[in-house]
């Protein structure tokens, strides 16, 4: 095909199609990325310098979401006879569950819901096996933790909030286990819009497990208690309630100074520097994208910051991103959401809200290469 030939398909000049060929013009808006793959019979991705087709990429990810939910409606632990499978060993079981811990930091999304089937149901056989007397219950609950923080990440609230819900019946009479229990309780109230009873939640449970002289307790639960409070701050933040909000993360602030960056305890990621980042994060959804900007550019030139997971990190980013949006910074939106992608790339290609904002800054006007790119990997068209 001619530079003629192509320019009059696409109704644009040959010296159009010449700059863009020689990239002294860029392919800066989806639209007509789209439209160029359409003249060459080419998917889109390919000229937005895409690895992947994203339909299925996300198909294999909703079957597995469906793995999950079959996996949290069956009772196999009711089973005797031949039927049943035998329970792994508590020790293995354990670790099976920081394996998944490390997938989901690492977001390694895809993997670790291939994963989280075959967990649930070997942690309920050891759990119903072996029972309290073998300490089964600290892996049960951190399987059904981890399963509700992945599902969460994927927009499934209300699946999400079962899973969380039998962490927090298992951990029941165990203050410190149900405040591991009440994290990601939180969070999938949260995201099924209910963020009064989530505040009311973790606010109970860092109470229980609050030290009765501030700052006198270990490190390992001050981590959880300072967490719980972030996890309230943010319930706060969903419901307009900006004074909780600061007296919730002053609160959360105190204990992390005492609990330094750098340490994941309880798989938490607690420390000065995760404070600041939920302020970012609350800033944005109380609408004041000044802040979140500022509170943002502050947190990553931190130290602490390269301590911090890869999830931990993406997610941010993308509230970064959405941050710069309110204040129209479209530019560094979108350089935001590149570096995102960079940091992990599923974060952006399977979390309904990462696909949110990319779409939110593609149509808001001509943006870089590098944005059309996203929009093509998450299946976005214009």
């Amino acid at each position: 095909m001619t530079q003629q030939m192509l320019a009059d398909r696409l109704g644009k000049s040959k010296s159009w199609v010449d700059k863009i060929e020689r990239g002294v013009r860029a392919l800066d808006r989806f639209s007509v990325i789209q439209d160029v793959a359409g003249v060459l019979r080419v998917d889109a991705s390919v000229l937005a310098g895409g690895d992947a087709r994203p339909a299925a990429a996300v198909g294999a990810l909703d079957e597995g979401v469906d793995r999950v939910r079959s996996a949290l409606a069956r009772y196999d632990t009711l089973l005797t006879g031949p039927d049943a499978r035998p329970a792994p060993p508590v020790a293995d079981l354990g670790r099976q569950a920081a394996h998944a811990w490390l997938s989901y930091q690492h977001a390694h999304y895809p993997q670790l819901v291939r994963m989280l089937p075959g967990l649930l149901g070997d942690a309920q056989r050891a759990h119903a096996t072996e029972g309290e007397a073998a300490d089964a219950g600290g892996p049960l609950v951190q399987v059904y933790r981890i399963t509700a923080s992945m599902l969460v990440k994927l927009g499934e609230a209300d699946l999400a909030w079962l899973a969380a819900d039998r962490a927090m019946a298992v951990a029941a009479g165990d203050p410190p286990l149900a405040a591991v229990a009440a994290i990601p309780l939180g969070q999938a109230l949260r995201a099924a819009g209910r963020g009064r009873l989530a505040m009311a939640a973790t606010i109970a449970a860092a109470h229980r497990i609050a030290p009765a002289v501030p700052h006198d307790g270990p490190p390992q639960e001050l981590a959880l208690c300072g967490t719980l409070l972030v996890g309230a701050a943010l319930a706060a933040a969903s419901c307009g309630d900006a004074r909780s909000v600061g007296e919730l993360l002053d609160q959360a602030g105190d204990i992390a100074e005492w609990v330094g960056d750098g340490q994941d305890h309880h798989r938490t990621s607690f420390g000065p520097t995760s404070v600041e980042l939920a302020r970012v994060a609350a800033a944005v959804d109380l609408g004041d994208g000044g802040a979140a900007v500022t509170g943002h550019e502050k947190a990553v030139s931190a130290s602490g910051w390269a301590l911090l997971p890869v999830e931990d990190r993406a997610a941010h980013l993308v509230d970064a991103a959405r941050a710069y949006l309110h204040v129209g910074d479209l530019l560094r939106a979108g350089r935001a959401l590149v570096d995102a992608e960079r940091t992990a790339p599923a974060e952006i290609r399977h979390r309904p809200t990462a696909r949110t904002v990319i779409e939110a800054v593609a149509s808001a006007g001509p943006v870089p290469a590098g944005v059309a790119r996203l929009a093509s990997l998450v299946g976005l068209t214009r």
